[in-house]
């Protein structure tokens, strides 16, 4: 894959120059050890000649590949696809990223078969914002490491957008409000809390409707803490329904946590376009909302 840009500057090394749009250390690394090319308006050089005015900087990146992932040929919902960048649906139930327990049925693995029944020529897909198993919702994901690479900003600054509906037991004194607990877990369990001494962790929601069974919240992360929302909202005594490890109740028609990542936001770094995309609700939690007299907010899908 080739990326040029038009040089601006002046005896400014290539290192540089790829630095300052936003290449990764970890990749400029790479490219040294002779994993990638830079051209010179057309010349093979190397990582510190300098680029003069109106010289064209030419990245060049071979084909990447993970034999150890195996491709799942099983479909994925598609919000947007362009040559950096797919957005796409999660399912609950489905994990994130291969694991011990699950090396070939995961997003990754069914976004791998994807990008080989398209031809694709980098097969491993770098998610940028992961969920939990059992949270369904919008996924970004780069499909080359340059796209990870200078995502990587917006994800340390939080810069990149993400809402979710969750419905919770019963109502929340506030209608607007602003949950700032540290989260930390006890010795190896798999289940967080609030710990004093745990990481700093913040979440803002809004209430979107209530009733005395339960409330459906637009949520807003500001922080990226393991089980965050669910852990903050048990802590204030509503845990979300569906949510049995944080004591939610189970006798509502809904298996899993009730949360669905429901938009994203962030700035394409390769052409400076705000995107906004916005993943549709899956069944049982519609199905849960009309359960219990919850009015769904509009999507313009």
């Amino acid at each position: 894959m080739h990326y040029t840009w038009s040089s601006r500057e002046d005896k400014i090394t290539v290192k540089r120059f790829l630095a300052n749009r936003g290449v990764s250390h970890r990749l400029l690394r790479q490219i040294k050890e002779g994993g990638g090319k830079v051209w010179l308006d057309q010349k093979n050089v190397q990582l510190n000649t300098y680029v003069s005015k109106n010289e064209e900087v030419t990245l060049c990146l071979p084909p990447e590949n993970n034999q150890e992932v195996k491709p799942d040929h099983e479909k994925i919902e598609v919000l947007l696809e362009n040559e950096n960048w797919l957005v796409v649906n999660k399912p609950a139930d489905l994990t994130s990223v291969p694991g011990p327990s699950n090396r070939t049925k995961t997003l990754v693995n069914r976004t791998k078969g994807y990008l080989l029944d398209k031809h694709a020529e980098d097969l491993v897909p770098h998610i940028i914002t992961r969920l939990d198993r059992f949270t369904s919702g919008v996924v970004l994901i780069a499909k080359n490491r340059l796209a990870q690479g200078l995502i990587n900003k917006q994800v340390e600054e939080k810069a990149i957008n993400k809402q979710y509906l969750a419905v919770i037991e019963g109502k929340i004194s506030e209608k607007h409000g602003i949950i700032e607990q540290p989260i930390g877990r006890v010795g190896d369990q798999i289940r967080r809390t609030v710990l004093q001494n745990g990481q700093y962790a913040k979440t803002e929601y809004w209430v979107l409707s209530e009733n005395e069974r339960g409330s459906l919240l637009r949520v807003k992360l500001h922080t990226g803490r393991t089980h965050q929302i669910r852990v903050h909202f048990a802590f204030c005594g509503h845990p979300l329904l569906g949510d049995e490890l944080y004591g939610g109740e189970m006798q509502m028609g809904i298996t899993r946590q009730a949360l669905h990542a429901s938009t994203i936001e962030y700035t394409d770094p390769f052409n400076g376009t705000r995107q906004t995309i916005t993943a549709p609700l899956p069944d049982d939690f519609t199905q849960l909302c009309d359960k219990i007299g919850l009015a769904l907010p509009a999507f313009d899908y």
